[in-house]
């Protein structure tokens, strides 16, 4: 008779949302594996039809609390298509520096307080204060930063009514604006710190295989979180229009969450999608950064999506410095209004998490069907995959000494948003 067990993480700790990883064994080689997304479908989908564009916008970002903004920035670039609206560049660069804001405020979030304990030894954050308390106490300091540009652009920190429709309701002030800036010049010495002690971190290879990337194609030739086109590690760009030709979902039956594919095998998309596809469009400090820490290692091993959120910190605080500087000399932004009530339009915004897809069809100026995909829902498959590899071979090496903590550690790698992923089933009464 073959000899099985089974390793059931649950709940899996220092992610966002309530899941859990299965592991089953099978004559000491890994059998199935099954990233469980325990939290209920919410029906985002079905809540927004009947629903005008404004609506929309402040029902979309309740999907989830921490990357709000990123929801409304797609739902934005989708609903404005469809009615027909063109923001000015002043606008634009406002809704860069809300971007930014968020990016900051969730990297900080995950690097230091959910994956960096792992690879310290400890349970969490705080239990590494005694040692790394200065760490602990700057970090705090930089999720507080995005925090406060998520608050001055979105109206409040949670789930902001400041963007309407064509761009904001308020804009902040040039003194507010340059305090920004000034902050952000404060934060960036510790941001490269970071990159100096995720840099002496020994990464694990257990896991390592060959995966797919795929991320939004800035419009410029610079990196950028987001744009009109889906850029894929094989060399193929896709109109974001065509995003179902490209991200094929399915659903498994031991999750609450849809499943994606591309060319029928899992893919990864997130800060380490972003860096490896678009990392030689880096400037300043932040390509420097990237020039210290990328190997051909980051290609294979979902570890490295850690170091790759930290150079996006210093991506984003340069980012914000340059964009206050632009804006301290913009004309004033205008709210641009809808040419038509009819249409249909796609957006894309690169999540902290990955690539953001809101589609939607608006007639006569109400929303009559609606589809999102989440970056959690987009790279569960390679979560899995991984897992799988990884206990192979460390099941072949006899290395069963903290393997709960070796599959947890890949999970929390791509800093999964469960709760964001589990609106996406469809339910069927009978």
């Amino acid at each position: 008779m073959a000899n099985k067990r089974s390793i059931t993480i649950e709940p899996l700790a220092r992610v966002e949302g309530h899941g859990g990883i299965k592991v089953e064994i099978k004559d000491n080689k890994v059998d199935n594996v099954e990233v469980r997304i325990l939290e209920g479908p919410r029906l985002f989908e079905e809540l927004v039809l009947g629903k005008t564009p404004q609506e929309d916008l402040s029902i979309v970002p309740r999907i989830c609390a921490i990357c709000n903004l990123s929801h409304k920035y797609a739902a934005l670039r989708g609903l404005e298509k469809a009615v027909g609206v063109k923001v000015d560049s002043t606008t634009h660069l406002y809704r860069e520096l809300m971007h930014h804001g968020e990016m900051i405020e969730s990297h900080s979030l995950h690097i230091y307080f959910l994956a960096l304990p792992d690879f310290l030894g400890y349970d969490n954050a705080v239990a590494m204060a005694d040692k790394y308390g200065d760490t602990v106490a700057k970090a705090l300091q930089l999720k507080k930063f995005g925090n406060k540009i998520m608050r001055m652009m979105g109206g409040r920190m949670i789930h902001g009514e400041n963007p309407v429709i064509g761009g904001f309701s308020r804009l902040p002030s040039k003194e507010n604006l340059t305090k920004v800036k000034e902050e952000a010049i404060e934060l960036l010495d510790f941001a490269l710190a970071t990159i100096d002690l995720l840099g002496n971190l020994e990464v694990p290879d257990h896991m390592e295989r060959d995966t797919q990337f795929l991320c939004c194609k800035p419009p410029s030739e610079e990196y950028g979180y987001h744009g009109d086109i889906l850029m894929t590690s094989d060399g193929e760009e896709h109109p974001v229009e065509n995003y179902k030709n490209v991200i094929k979902e399915r659903v498994v039956s031991h999750s609450f969450a849809k499943r994606s594919q591309y060319n029928e095998k899992p893919f990864t998309v997130g800060a380490l999608a972003r860096v490896l596809l678009l990392g030689e469009r880096l400037k300043g400090k932040a390509k420097q950064s990237y020039d210290k820490l990328i190997t051909d290692r980051w290609y294979r091993n979902p570890l490295f999506n850690n170091h790759a959120q930290a150079i996006e910190q210093v991506y984003s605080l340069e980012g914000i410095i340059d964009t206050v500087n632009q804006l301290l000399i913009s004309e004033d932004a205008r709210i641009a209004q809808p040419t038509q009530k009819t249409g249909v339009g796609t957006g894309a915004v690169e999540a902290p998490r990955g690539t953001l897809i809101h589609h939607y069809e608006v007639k006569e100026g109400v929303i009559v069907a609606a589809d999102f995909i989440t970056p959690t829902a987009m790279f569960l498959d390679d979560i899995e995959a991984f897992i799988r590899t990884g206990g192979d071979h460390l099941l072949a090496m006899n290395q069963l000494d903290n393997i709960e903590l070796q599959f947890e550690m890949i999970a929390r790698a791509y800093d999964p948003c469960i709760s964001c992923s589990a609106h996406l089933v469809e339910v069927v009464y009978k």
